[in-house]
């Protein structure tokens, strides 16, 4: 017979929105437990902006100090933008949770019903049953699926990304550099003094099939592709070494889903990539899973902490409970539903418009649309999450 392990709150992914919901979770006095399937933390996937709304984020639940000493802010007016290394973001939020809160090689196979309790199966045999089941497992979600989501979408569209450790530091100033041309665009921005991270999406053909298996093709295509530029940008390519470098199919989950779907769905919810895969075009994946990690923890600890009222006899009070956290999780998916149809339909258009090769496009990108872009990728980083309680 399985073991049958009770637990309050189970978040499947130690992933962004996963550990900044345990962290959340923590501050407030409440317990959770982090499934990862891996047997270690998954710190790869290099950098990426973290923008005004995601720096709101960090500081509710108390790490935004620890962070901002060790990155370079860049320059966007009165907009805090930093480039962060997802490793340095990823281990910094591990480091708040207490011992024995992520349980790691531990891949989930089966969702059930039970009572009020959801019961979930994982593949070494253990049965774990929870009041709350949060999914927090990516684009490939277990707990999406469950909740009746399909599958994420393609774009059509394929990232490479890669950083560069500069042993003698590099004369980068802080800022975004971006290239737009034959069918692709890349960048490349300073994270702190020695570190550069760069990207480079594009459309695959049937040509360059197979270079995401081979990095030293994969450092041809994205040399071949650079087109007329300064040497000081071409170098940071050339130097990057073929392990530094991370090859993706972009996905996103298409808004209409977003609008009908079950966000939650009795004591189930998911957040991060899991609720709102979307293109990196307006650097918005990770800041929007850390907005998720504070809003529900803030539901949920008011779930959970609220006092019962009247004197509850105690066969009532599972149900009482069950309904608060129901509500609680409804409430997250209502305050989420528009951001995230917002946020991935806008990186789908960007990127669109980015991408494409067409005559009227390119010269809208380049005359009008740049400025409309810049302005838009910063609308979308004016979001305040709130801190961890109602106060």
């Amino acid at each position: 017979m399985a073991m049958e392990v009770v637990e309050d709150i189970v978040i499947v992914g130690a992933g962004i929105a996963g550990l900044t919901t345990s962290v959340g979770l923590h501050r407030l006095g409440i317990r959770s437990l982090v499934l990862e399937s891996a047997d270690t933390l998954r710190t790869y996937g290099y950098a990426f902006a973290l923008w005004t709304n995601a720096w709101k984020a960090l500081d509710a639940i108390g790490v935004g100090e620890t962070l901002r000493e060790k990155h370079n802010r860049l320059s966007r007016g009165d907009h805090e933008v930093r480039r962060i290394n997802r490793k340095v973001l990823i281990e910094t939020l591990s480091s708040e949770l207490p011992e024995g809160t992520i349980r790691y090689s531990s891949k989930v196979v089966h969702i059930q019903d039970s009572g009020f309790f959801k019961l979930i199966h994982l593949s070494d045999g253990t049965i774990l049953k929870t009041k709350v089941l949060i999914g927090c497992d990516g684009v490939n979600s277990v707990v999406a699926r469950f909740l009746g989501f399909s599958k994420p979408s393609f774009p059509g569209r394929a990232s490479i990304r890669g950083y560069v450790d500069c042993k003698d530091g590099h004369d980068f100033e802080p800022k975004f550099l971006q290239f737009f041309g034959n069918g692709v665009r890349y960048g490349v921005t300073p994270c702190d003094d020695r570190g550069v991270y760069w990207f480079f999406t594009y459309v695959p053909s049937l040509q360059d099939t197979d270079i995401e298996k081979d990095p030293a093709k994969m450092k041809q295509f994205v040399l071949s592709k650079l087109g007329n530029v300064s040497s000081k940008v071409k170098a940071i390519f050339e130097n990057t070494d073929l392990n530094n470098m991370i090859w993706s199919q972009l996905k996103f989950r298409h808004p209409w889903e977003l609008l009908w779907g079950n966000i939650s769905k009795d004591v189930v919810c998911i957040a991060g990539d899991a609720l709102h895969p979307m293109t990196p075009d307006i650097g918005q994946g990770g800041c929007s899973a850390l907005e998720d990690g504070v809003i529900l923890a803030r539901v949920l600890a008011e779930a959970l902490t609220g006092k019962l009222s009247g004197v509850i006899q105690d066969e009532n009070a599972e149900e009482v409970e069950h309904m608060r956290i129901t509500s609680g999780l409804k409430k997250f998916a209502k305050e989420r539903r528009w951001r995230s149809i917002k946020l991935v339909s806008v990186a789908y258009i960007v990127g669109f418009i980015q991408q494409s090769d067409g005559i009227v496009i390119s010269f809208l990108r380049d005359k009008v649309v740049a400025r409309f872009l810049a302005g838009l990728l910063l609308k979308m980083s004016v979001f305040d999450c709130g801190g961890l309680t109602h106060s």
